[in-house]
C-alpha cells in the first residue's frame, strides 16, 4: 500500500494508512564515543559508590541475589560495576508488540519508531469546555481518537485519568477502555505497584485470547516506570518492573531527572545520574528473568530556575534525547522518550516545543515516542485540539522519512521533453497519473490563499484541530471484537473492583 496520505474512506481526513514507521539515516550524534564512554563509567561510580535507596524487599533480595551489596537499615543498594556489565548481557536489542488486531502490531528496535498517545494527565482540554478535570467520557473519547488517527501506533496509556473514579480502580476503567475501544497495542497509565501490573497481565491475556506462557511468547504490552530521581525506587515501581520482567512483557526505566531540580543543574551532570538510574532498573528487570525485554528510558530536561517550573522542548532536552539515544545503542537496547511541551494551551509555543522534541526523536532513532500525541502543560493536561496537531507533525516527519523515488518513470524524462522550454506540467500524462498521490497531503494546514481562507471563517489551525477531533468522533467505528472477549475483560474489571474494595 502506498504509504502517500490520501483521504481516510470514513472521515474524508487525508490520512498515511497504519504501517511501521522507520528512518532511512544514521542517527544523529551530540557527544563523541569517548564522551558515551565518560557517561558510562561515570554512572558505574554512582552505583558503586553513592548506590540507590530500594525501598522493595522483594526487590533487594534479588539484587542481593545478583551480588549487589545491600545496606538493609538504609535500603542503600551499591552495585558492583562487573555485576552491572554482566546483567546487561542478553538482553533483547528489539522486540514485537502484539496487538489485538494483528495488523496493528508493531516492532520496537531498531530503526523503527513507534508513536503512543499521551498517558499520565489528570486535567483535558478543548476550545469548547476549556481546562477541566478528566472524566470517563473524556478518557473513553481519547482512546476512540488514538484509535481513528492511524500515524499512532500505540495507544500509550488512554489519555486523561478519570478523576470522579476511585483511584484504587479506576486503572480498570482505563485498561478496559484501551482493550475494547481500540485494537492496538497499549501501555497501562497506571503500573505503580506489582497489584496493578498482574492486572495489566491478566487483561492483556485475556484481549489477546492467549495464558502466561503465550503471552511471554508474543509480547502484547508495553509497560513503564519513573524512578524517584534522585536515586531512589519505591517498592511499587520497583514490583511492577519484577511483575513485567517476571512475564516477559517488555518495560521501560525512565528516570525523572530534571536538571537543576532532581539532578544536576548541568545536562551532562543529569545525564550521568539517567544513566545510572536506568542501568539500576534494567539490572533488577534481569535479577527478576533473565534475558527479560527491560529497556532504556529518558526523560532528561531542565527547569525555569526562575520559577522552579519544569521546562520542556527546549534546547537542552533535545540534546539529552539525542545523548540518551547514543546511551541506549552502546548498550544495544531500545529506547523510549517523549513529545513535550510545557505550554498552558494550544499555540504557536505548544508547536515549536513540540517540533524540538519530536524532531530530537526522529533524529536520534527513539523506538518509543510516548506522549507522542496530546500532550500539554507539561504533562499535567490532554488536549484534543493538541492530539491533532501531533498527528500533523508526526504525519510530516514519517513523509520527510520516505525514501525518494529516482526510477526512470518518476523523474519523468519524457514529460519534461513534452513541455519543453517555456510551458507547464500541469497536463502532461506524468503529472495526471501522479497528482492526486505525490505529495504529502496534510490533515491539518490549510494551504489556501487569503481571501478564501478569509471567506471560509478565517479559522486558525486550533480552530481546525477542534473540527476534526469532532468529526472524527462522531464518525467513530468501534474496532471488531469477539463478544466473548468483552464479557470476560468486563468481567475480570467487576471482580476486581470488588476484591479491591473489600480489601480496603
Amino acid at each position: 500500500m502506498s504509504r502517500r496520505s490520501r483521504p481516510n474512506r470514513y472521515t474524508g481526513l487525508h490520512q498515511r494508512p497504519f504501517g511501521e514507521v522507520r528512518s532511512p539515516f544514521k542517527p544523529m550524534e551530540v557527544i563523541s564515543a569517548d564522551q558515551v564512554e565518560v557517561i558510562h563509567v561515570k554512572s558505574l561510580a554512582v552505583l558503586s559508590e553513592i548506590g540507590l535507596k530500594v525501598d522493595s524487599a522483594v526487590a533487594r533480595q534479588l539484587l542481593r541475589a545478583a551480588g549487589a551489596d545491600i545496606d538493609e537499615a538504609s535500603h542503600r543498594v551499591r552495585f558492583d560495576p562487573a555485576m552491572v556489565e554482566e546483567m546487561l548481557t542478553g538482553i533483547p536489542e528489539g522486540f514485537t508488540i502484539h496487538a489485538r488486531n494483528q495488523a496493528k502490531s508493531v516492532h520496537v528496535g531498531g530503526n523503527s519508531l513507534t508513536f503512543a498517545t499521551v498517558c499520565g494527565p489528570s486535567f483535558v482540554s478543548d476550545l469548547d469546555r476549556g481546562r477541566r478535570a478528566g472524566t470517563l467520557k473524556d478518557m473513553r473519547d481519547f482512546v476512540k481518537l488514538s484509535a481513528s488517527l492511524n500515524i499512532f501506533h500505540h495507544e500509550g496509556g488512554a489519555g486523561c485519568e478519570p478523576l470522579e473514579l476511585p483511584p484504587e480502580t479506576r486503572h480498570l476503567d482505563m485498561m478496559l477502555a484501551q482493550t475494547t475501544l481500540c485494537d492496538k497495542g497499549w501501555q497501562p497509565c497506571w503500573m505503580n505497584t506489582a497489584a496493578r501490573a498482574r492486572d495489566c497481565i491478566e487483561m492483556a491475556m485475556i484481549a489477546l485470547g492467549t495464558d502466561e506462557a503465550g503471552l511471554r511468547a508474543r509480547p502484547g504490552i508495553l509497560g513503564g516506570v519513573n524512578t524517584n530521581s534522585p536515586l531512589l525506587f519505591d517498592d511499587g515501581q520497583a514490583e511492577a518492573v519484577i511483575e513485567f520482567a517476571r512475564a516477559g512483557q517488555p518495560v521501560h526505566i525512565t528516570p525523572f531527572t530534571l536538571a537543576g531540580a532532581m539532578s544536576p543543574v548541568t545536562i551532562g551532570g543529569s545525564l550521568v545520574q539517567q544513566n545510572a538510574e536506568a542501568l539500576a532498573g534494567i539490572v533488577l528487570g534481569q535479577a527478576a528473568a533473565r534475558g527479560a525485554p527491560v529497556f532504556y528510558g529518558h526523560f532528561t530536561s531542565n527547569v525555569d530556575m526562575r520559577t522552579g517550573s519544569p521546562a520542556f522542548g527546549t534546547p537542552e532536552y533535545a540534546k539529552s534525547v539525542i545523548a540518551s539515544g547514543q546511551m541506549a545503542r552502546r548498550y544495544r537496547l531500545p529506547i523510549r522518550s517523549s513529545n513535550t511541551t510545557a505550554s498552558a494551551c494550544v499555540d504557536l509555543q505548544a508547536a515549536y516545543e513540540s517540533d524540538m522534541s519530536v524532531m530530537a526523536c526522529i533524529q536520534g532513532h527513539i523506538n518509543v515516542m510516548m506522549h507522542a500525541g496530546g500532550w500539554l502543560e507539561g504533562g499535567l493536561t490532554c488536549s484534543f485540539e493538541k492530539l491533532i496537531l501531533d498527528a500533523e507533525l508526526l504525519q510530516m516527519q514519517a513523509a520527510f522519512l520516505d525514501p525518494l523515488d529516482l526510477s526512470d518513470a518518476a523523474i519523468g524524462m519524457e514529460a519534461m521533453a513534452e513541455v519543453g522550454p517555456s510551458g507547464h506540467f500541469f497536463g502532461t500524462v506524468h503529472t495526471l497519473e501522479r497528482y492526486e498521490t505525490e505529495f504529502y497531503q496534510p490533515m491539518l494546514s490549510d494551504w489556501r490563499n487569503y481571501e478564501t481562507w478569509r471567506d471560509d471563517g478565517a479559522r486558525t489551525a486550533t480552530e481546525r484541530a477542534n473540527r476534526i477531533w469532532k468529526d472524527l468522533l462522531a464518525r467513530y467505528e468501534k474496532p471488531p471484537i469477539d463478544p466473548g472477549v468483552e464479557e470476560a475483560l468486563e468481567a475480570f474489571v467487576a471482580r476486581r473492583k470488588e476484591a479491591i474494595e473489600a480489601a480496603r
